[in-house]
């Protein structure tokens, strides 16, 4: 853990031009500390993913609810939930990816449920690379291809990045010369988290993702778990320690990458070695090398 950082303790977040801005303020006042923390759990709603994972993770009767309603279901059984399950590339240096709600129904079959607040998260090239690492973990050596089951990518957006005003948006893959459905299994949905209307399920649900008291939502099962953890002395405990540990995170990756700016400074200067580069900066050597090899010729 970064040393320098022991000592932060009010973290403010702002939303600035569709980006979350994130402002780092150092005291040694204990007091100060909790009480910033706990205005900002005050204000957490369940499309903020501190407050997002905690509520959904193993939380299968939830994650059966939203599925549901999102899938227009009233049967769907989830047997397992995990928040914020990594999905790793077997390529060398290819990218993985970090699901938000990873659920499993009674078939089989797989959801990925992303939470966005930002609209670039909601990009859909995200959503095909996302259905892609899904499915590529759903079959073992030697299975038939014919044997994988559904897979869906569900983006919930804070936004309505479709544009069309509707409450969802259901991409699936067809025969364009016959517009008949081709059938692959595959499903991706977005839904318009701005959609209000308190007379639809989905738009209550999305009332209910944007509220940030118990008190106002409509589905109990949701409200109970913001009560927890905003309300009550144990689930604010747990609360204070995954913003804490989110800000340690933040500001070490703000580290790491301000040393990386720097090392690519001193790259471009050339007059430096690749290993001297590397202790200047406090980098490992590797990501000085990789560094390098993305320089322009």
């Amino acid at each position: 853990m970064l040393h320098w950082f022991k000592k932060v303790v009010i973290i403010y977040l702002k939303v600035f031009d569709r980006k979350v801005v994130v402002i780092l303020v150092e005291t040694a006042d204990n007091n100060a500390q909790n009480q910033e923390i706990l205005r900002m759990i005050s204000e957490m709603r369940l499309f903020d993913d501190n407050l997002m994972t905690l509520v959904f993770d193993k939380n299968i009767p939830a994650t059966e609810l939203i599925l549901n309603i999102l899938l227009k279901r009233d049967d769907l059984k989830v047997l397992e939930v995990v928040a914020q399950r990594e999905y790793k590339c077997p390529m060398p240096k290819g990218r993985s990816i970090t699901i938000d709600i990873h659920a499993i129904d009674a078939n089989k079959r797989e959801y990925d449920v992303e939470v966005q607040r930002a609209d670039a998260g909601a990009d859909v090239h995200r959503a095909r690379f996302h259905s892609s690492m899904v499915d590529s973990k759903m079959l073992k050596a030697g299975q038939d291809f014919k044997d994988i089951k559904d897979s869906y990518v569900i983006f919930i957006s804070e936004n309505d990045v479709m544009g069309a005003g509707l409450p969802l948006y259901h991409i699936e893959r067809t025969i364009q010369e016959t517009g008949k459905m081709f059938g692959d299994g595959s499903h991706i949905l977005y839904v318009n988290g701005s959609y209000k209307d308190d007379n639809d399920p989905v738009g209550r649900l999305m009332h209910d993702f944007r509220c940030v008291s118990s008190v106002d939502m409509f589905y109990p099962l949701l409200a109970e778990q913001i009560r927890h953890f905003k309300e009550t002395e144990g689930g604010r405990k747990i609360m204070c320690k995954a913003v804490e540990d989110w800000a340690m995170g933040v500001a070490e990756e703000k580290v790491i990458e301000d040393r990386k700016e720097n090392a690519k400074k001193m790259i471009a200067k050339g007059k430096l070695t690749l290993d001297e580069i590397a202790e200047y900066a406090s980098l490992p050597l590797e990501i000085v090398e990789e560094l390098a090899n993305l320089q322009p010729a």
